[in-house]
């Protein structure tokens, strides 16, 4: 716990007054969101959008703005989590469901910072399983359009229900194990019918990735060097 706090407070120091900030979702992201609001209580002028209806709610509770999308050109800086980051800053989302809004967030940002702690970190994408999220359409071809990507591949549950986005859709885990190629495994998912968005995040969209370690201690990752 202590490892995403520090890094997700490191983030919050790149936010300066008059900036549009988006806000993503998961556990680090609440430790953004609650840094970035002590700031905004201490004076700091921003406005947020948030990617999930979660992190709007927890945004109002420390006082932080949020404007509608429709106000906006773009957006200064995304904070935001991940499930896994290999070397090259390629990252697995949406672990808790809200990938489609993240990565929209991430693509129309000036800066897409990504905090995580260092058991994120891996050599393969994979381990964790990639989250595809689907129409509720005909769901089962689509299921079998991603099987034949190489995996095995459900429906994610909640409560002994299809959990259902924020978006109205599913989310499909897909146990790949090993992605050796995320950029040519993205295409394909994005080529399939019925898929809305997948959970790889390419590196030529993540500015910098803040890791956190147990001895209070961080590091840095910029696309593929380390500094």
């Amino acid at each position: 716990m202590i490892a995403k706090k520090l890094a997700a407070e490191k983030a919050v120091e790149y936010i300066q007054d008059g900036m549009v900030v988006g806000l993503g979702s998961g556990s680090t992201a609440t430790w953004a969101i609650k840094a970035l609001g002590e700031k905004v209580n201490a004076g700091l002028h921003i406005q947020c959008v948030a990617s999930s209806v979660a992190s709007e709610n927890l945004a109002k509770q420390y006082g932080i703005s949020l404007v509608d999308f429709s106000a906006l050109s773009d957006i200064d800086i995304t904070i935001d989590g991940a499930d896994e980051v290999d070397a090259q800053c390629n990252l697995i989302k949406g672990g808790g469901g809200a990938l489609l809004r993240e990565k929209i967030l991430a693509y129309n940002s000036r800066q897409f910072i990504v905090v995580v702690d260092d058991s994120k970190l891996v050599h393969t994408l994979g381990k964790f399983p990639l989250p595809v999220e689907i129409v509720p359409f005909a769901a089962e071809l689509t299921l079998k359009q991603l099987r034949n990507l190489g995996c095995e591949t459900s429906i994610r549950q909640k409560d002994g229900k299809n959990f259902v986005t924020d978006n109205g859709n599913l989310i499909a885990d897909c146990f790949f194990n090993q992605i050796e190629v995320p950029e040519l495994l993205n295409i394909n998912i994005l080529l399939i019918p019925g898929v809305v968005e997948g959970g790889l995040f390419l590196h030529p969209k993540v500015n910098r990735v803040i890791v956190g370690h147990a001895d209070g201690s961080l590091h840095f990752m910029k696309g593929d060097k380390k500094e």
